[in-house]
């Protein structure tokens, strides 16, 4: 493949995301659409359909004639699939999670760097035009507080919140921060599912920096905030909105509102996902390492993990007088998670 030649990418796996990637890698003129792959035949087909590319169920198919691929299949299936791209020597960008473990994740970082190929994970919020602008504002921040609330998807409740929606705020908390993550405290409750659908979360970091986040999937409207407090300044990023507003204080004394400034910078809206492909196809064309890296793809694993074990101790959907370790506070909320959950379901 020389640095002139189109690279010939496929997708493995036809389901919402996969479908997304097949349809803005058709657009794009770097890249050539070899094929998409899902067990599923007809929902390749559809997908190969509009891509105007061949469908099939052997994810082998689409290695052998790719020079990259994109991993757009089920967490658990991650590591089988992800080992036989690199191991094939293809260059690959695997969807978030990078895996189910964080061994398994280490054999994925193995492999890449065995066979010489980038391994990219797909946190895509890193690309949000709104987050790539905030990032040149943030400094020393100290407090952080982030919300991502959304409707429930079947297709993932193989896996809890923490590791489907809040491990995007996880990736993106430890990139503005740069600092250790020092203790945690985490309560959830899960009401659709075996997983917990909402999660509360309390970060504090060897800097001294505290965030707070909370995810939900029992939500009938979508809200993706993150807002950063640091001196002398408020930073307000709305990802789906794709808005940013700082706020800084003109003078040492507030006395009205006029001795604030408010600053809504301006930076051009492209989409994440297109912004995304072509970081990798970058990263592929000049052997360097992806922003979003294997590597910060398993830190972000690893801290949604320790996530996930703090729930099980304070799992508040099932509490029992025989589990005196959750507090009264986690008690209350467990109970405010029921009745909001059985609201939002009934679209009050």
């Amino acid at each position: 493949m020389t640095h002139d030649s189109r690279v010939k990418i496929g997708v493995l796996g036809a389901g919402k995301i996969g479908s997304l990637h097949a349809k803005v890698l058709c657009k794009t003129p770097d890249f050539e659409l070899s094929g998409v792959c899902d067990t599923n035949l007809w929902r390749a087909q559809f997908a190969a359909w509009q891509c105007n590319t061949v469908a099939t169920r052997d994810y082998r198919d689409v290695i052998a004639r790719s020079d990259a691929v994109i991993v757009a299949v089920p967490t658990p299936l991650h590591l089988e699939v992800g080992l036989a791209v690199l191991k094939a020597g293809k260059h690959c960008l695997i969807e978030k999670p990078i895996a189910a473990s964080v061994e398994q994740a280490k054999q994925l970082l193995d492999a890449a760097e065995a066979n010489n190929a980038v391994l990219m994970v797909g946190h895509v919020e890193r690309f949000n035009p709104a987050v790539l602008e905030a990032i040149k504002h943030i400094r020393g921040p100290r407090f952080i507080t982030v919300e991502r609330l959304g409707p429930y998807d079947p297709r993932m409740s193989h896996i809890g919140v923490v590791l489907d929606l809040m491990i995007h705020d996880l990736d993106i908390l430890l990139t503005l921060v740069g600092s250790p993550v020092e203790s945690l405290e985490a309560v959830g409750a899960h009401l659709l599912g075996e997983h917990e659908d909402i999660a509360n979360v309390r970060v504090r970091f060897k800097s001294g920096c505290i965030a707070d986040l909370t995810a939900s999937r029992i939500s009938l409207d979508k809200s993706r905030k993150l807002r950063v407090f640091q001196k002398d300044s408020y930073i307000s990023l709305d990802y789906g909105n794709t808005a940013l507003k700082i706020y800084k204080k003109k003078t040492p004394v507030i006395k009205s509102l006029k001795d604030i400034e408010i600053i809504r910078p301006k930076f051009p809206k492209t989409e994440p996902l297109r912004a995304e492909h072509l970081h990798f196809l970058d990263c592929i064309r000049h052997n360097r390492k992806p922003w979003p890296s294997g590597e910060h793809g398993t830190e972000a694993l690893k801290l949604a993990l320790q996530i996930s074990d703090e729930l099980t101790r304070y799992e508040v959907s099932d509490y029992t007088q025989t589990r005196p370790l959750i507090p009264s506070w986690a008690q209350d909320l467990g109970r405010i998670a029921k009745t909001v959950g059985k609201d939002m379901l009934r679209g009050d």
